[in-house]
């Protein structure tokens, strides 16, 4: 038996596992975050994607009275139940995060959002930490300087996290071809 399957982890994300969640993509901070649309658009992809895969999907707003509200291109995806408020830099120092995490069930949780260097990467190893497996979407996550995420990613994989592409993201959960639910996806996702 391989390590992984001996510590209860997957290499491989799967739907049925997963939870997306996306960090505090918020109005006042996205004009200052370097490729900052790009961003919006692949958190946006991942979001559609995870409906379509029945993925739960959580969104945090740091501190939103200063910070903005989420910008409304992700806004309108979220269900208000999903949005989620915190002033810690680490989103799992809110209890009602803490708690929603633990009900979904989900120990896969693929991590997309601003910024990588603060807390996308508190929230991400406080989540290692609490024994979660994190998969880090690194065409959805930024900073205000493109050095702050290069260090961020490498200081979120030196800790345990695996860092993915979208389109990992999209093939690991469908897992197989010549489905329905492929064609689907392949359609209107995979270019």
């Amino acid at each position: 038996m391989n390590e992984h399957k001996r510590q209860g982890t997957e290499l491989r994300m799967q739907a049925a596992l997963s939870c997306l969640l996306v960090i505090d993509v918020q109005e006042k901070l996205i004009p200052a975050i370097h490729d900052g649309d790009a961003v919006l658009d692949s958190v946006a992809w991942l979001i559609k994607l995870s409906r379509e895969m029945d993925v739960p999907v959580r969104v945090t707003e740091q501190y939103p009275r200063g910070l903005g509200t989420t910008v409304p291109q992700i806004r309108s995806l979220v269900l208000d139940d999903e949005l989620l408020e915190k002033v810690h830099f680490s989103c799992m120092e809110a209890d009602t995060i803490r708690r929603q995490m633990a009900a979904m069930g989900r120990r896969q949780v693929i991590m997309a959002g601003t910024e990588a260097h603060v807390c996308v990467l508190q929230s991400v190893f406080q989540l290692l930490e609490e024994g979660y497996q994190v998969f880090v979407v690194d065409d959805a996550v930024s900073s205000r300087r493109p050095r702050d995420v290069e260090l961020a990613l490498t200081r979120m994989q030196g800790a345990g996290a695996q860092i993915v592409s979208r389109e990992m993201v999209a093939f690991e959960w469908l897992n197989c071809a010549g489905t329905e639910l492929f064609k689907r996806i392949s359609k209107g996702y995979i270019r």
